[in-house]
């Protein structure tokens, strides 16, 4: 069978070169006489894998020296907890609130301390960002902490909070690696790879060294600590081997396609094509305020509930599939992460041209 165009928000698409490289190798890596996921994590042949990985994540992000890169498990989830127990030292944190997992995230911290939201666009079911250049930063604030790109909503924060001072924290899984970062300006980023980076199963964390505390909250979980990771070089206990060995295959392809600067105009000219049609489309229309379009996952509806679940079932016989869009928003998204290529957003902006001619 063909390989489809694969749609969905995650566990999403992988570049192609990076699934033949990995197949090849599957049975024996490198001459070893084994696979990836039969070796031991403290053998060299992963302290090369993970040190090479670390070093090209660092090359791409360009990375300062004082920042600390962890290779997590437990989902970006589980980093809803584990921020507030290792950052929140006065036990006070802003949250701004843009969609589901900001919300879940500012509730979750609220079991260690005082979350603030102190900004929230579900007023309009998240299809904006609020306006964020003057914020009521708490005084005795830890950090200020925002979503960057909203998975199920389609909007991403194009300008970081003006957070007085604050601490930034960032959860960017669904917008990691798609475009240049100033690292500087966050305390920590951290995001699922499921999305845009690799297999689910790993979580990167980059952290900004003068956070890593030994002094986190009491009753913080040894393997949640990030000053336990850090120590240990994300090898405190057994890691995700496999996905970051798929991880630091990405970081490679991301390289050689020119690194981020030419990987966002890629994908500003993968969602330019999609939004140009929308914009002048009489029977789709995007969810999202324009100023705030997330290049990466792309909501839109008819209009009609029925009419969407028909586009949805005909687009897959296309080899157009997962574009059924979040429960909360209902009608369809497109995720067009990096490994995406031009040919299937142009595959399916002639199929909705198509759809829509029909039902004229």
């Amino acid at each position: 069978m063909a390989r489809v165009y694969n749609f969905s928000a995650g566990p999403a698409i992988l570049p192609e070169e990076v699934l033949q490289e990995a197949a090849q190798e599957m049975l024996d890596y490198r001459g070893c006489g084994m696979s990836v996921m039969e070796i031991s994590h403290r053998s060299s042949i992963f302290d090369t894998i993970i040190g090479e990985a670390e070093a090209d994540l660092r090359e791409l992000m360009q990375i300062p020296a004082n920042y600390k890169v962890l290779f997590l498990q437990g989902g970006a989830y589980q980093q809803f907890a584990a921020v507030p127990m290792n950052l929140m030292k006065n036990r006070v944190a802003d949250y701004i609130v843009t969609g589901q997992w900001a919300k879940k995230a500012w509730k979750e911290a609220a079991k260690y301390g005082t979350a603030n939201c102190i900004a929230s666009s579900e007023d309009r079911n998240f299809s904006y960002i609020p306006d964020c250049s003057d914020l009521p930063v708490s005084a005795d604030a830890d950090y200020v902490y925002i979503c960057e790109n909203n998975t199920i909503y389609g909007t991403k924060f194009h300008t970081l909070p003006n957070t007085k001072g604050k601490d930034l924290v960032a959860d960017v899984s669904s917008c990691y690696l798609s475009e240049p970062v100033d690292v500087s300006r966050y305390a920590l980023i951290f995001g699922g790879a499921q999305k845009n980076i690799g297999p689910a199963g790993v979580v990167i964390a980059i952290v900004r060294e003068d956070r890593i505390r030994k002094d986190v909250l009491p009753g913080t979980p040894t393997m949640l600590a990030y000053q336990t990771q850090a120590d240990a070089g994300s090898l405190f206990n057994t890691p995700p081997v496999y996905g970051i060995y798929i991880c630091g295959k990405v970081f490679k392809w991301l390289k050689a396609q020119g690194g981020l600067a030419a990987v966002k105009a890629r994908n500003e000219e993968k969602a330019k094509l999609l939004y140009d049609f929308l914009d002048g489309s009489s029977l789709f229309r995007g969810t999202v305020e324009a100023k705030d379009r997330s290049l990466m996952n792309v909501p839109f509806v008819t209009g009609d509930a029925d009419l969407d679940a028909l586009f949805v079932k005909e687009a897959a016989k296309r080899g157009l599939v997962n574009l059924k869009g979040h429960r909360s928003v209902g009608g369809m998204r497109a995720s067009i992460y990096n490994a995406m290529p031009r040919a299937g957003v142009e595959a399916l902006v002639a199929f909705m041209k198509e759809f829509e001619a029909a039902r004229r």
